[in-house]
């Protein structure tokens, strides 16, 4: 708690402190998300119990400490932690410095997979099994997604793409008030991406799945490309999808988002999808105001 003889030189610094508390589901990506907050320059301390938040907090403030950022995760790795956490947050909210909640989450299958890949206990099931854990955890960590200020589901991505996301949203790299635009290409076939924010199906273009000589191609040879663009549809969906992102891209910034997710699906994913997000790309990253980038999800899987 803040005390009664704050000097002035601790009030300021109290008030001016950027505390994150980084919490969420085990397997989620949270040593990938304190890395990125380490990288960005932030004091950083992983598996940090609850109770003892709020006095670290303090030894931040006092003058000489040198800390103004910091990130700290706290998780079911520290025991009976849950109404600790919410307590000590609801303290820092009152006397300072007040955090920023950040909560990883991802799906069951996801997590399952994870824990199966590393080989690692469920901290909630470390003799039974992971599924049983994974459950435990999202019910017990219900109120605090509910409190948490960020929520970021890290199902689709890697953990290169969970630190690239936090740098950019959360800790303003090559951000300067630019649109993080993601062209997110997919096979409807495969299943449509959780994280998208727009979705465009462009499976009414003329399909080269049918070509033999293009069926193993993708909408990055141009032949595939100019197929996929004759006629007239092409055509009038650019006409009509240019100018809606072009209004939409300025009305985002002027919000204040920071990244914008636009996953354009075909069938497979190879071929109309990839065209249609290379056109976007060329469209619109001559802006000023946005950083674009493409994701091809399926573009590596069997055409057959």
């Amino acid at each position: 708690m803040a005390s009664e003889i704050d000097t002035p030189q601790e009030a300021k610094a109290r008030r001016e402190m950027s505390l994150v508390i980084i919490t969420g589901h085990s397997g989620a990506g949270k040593s990938e998300a304190i890395a990125a907050f380490e990288d960005g320059g932030y004091f950083c301390v992983d598996n940090l119990p609850p109770r003892m938040i709020a006095g670290l907090g303090e030894l931040f403030i006092h003058e000489g400490s040198g800390v103004e950022r910091a990130a700290i995760v706290s998780d079911v790795r520290g025991g009976e932690y849950f109404e600790d956490l919410l307590q000590v947050i609801e303290d820092l909210e009152r006397d300072g410095p007040e955090p920023k909640l950040l909560f990883l989450e991802a799906d069951e299958a996801t997590l399952l997979d994870r824990y199966k890949e590393t080989r690692r206990r469920h901290p909630l099931a470390p003799e039974g099994r992971i599924v049983d854990g994974i459950r435990a955890e999202r019910e017990m960590l219900a109120p605090l997604r509910e409190r948490a200020d960020i929520v970021i589901d890290t199902t689709d991505l890697t953990g290169h793409e969970l630190r690239r996301r936090i740098a950019e949203e959360l800790l303003g790299t090559e951000r300067d008030e630019k649109l993080a635009l993601t062209l997110l290409t997919f096979g409807f076939k495969n299943g449509p991406p959780r994280d998208a924010d727009l979705t465009l199906d462009v499976r009414f273009l003329p399909n080269p799945h049918y070509d033999p000589e293009l069926r193993p191609l993708t909408g990055q040879d141009e032949v595939v490309r100019r197929y996929v663009e004759s006629g007239t549809q092409a055509g009038e969906f650019y006409g009509r999808l240019m100018p809606l992102l072009e209004f939409l891209v300025p009305a985002y910034v002027a919000e204040g988002k920071s990244h914008l997710t636009i996953a354009i699906g075909c069938t497979g994913g190879r071929h109309r999808s990839v065209t249609v997000a290379d056109r976007i790309r060329r469209d619109l990253e001559q802006r000023d105001d946005v950083v674009v980038r493409v994701k091809h999800r399926d573009v590596e899987i069997d055409s057959r």
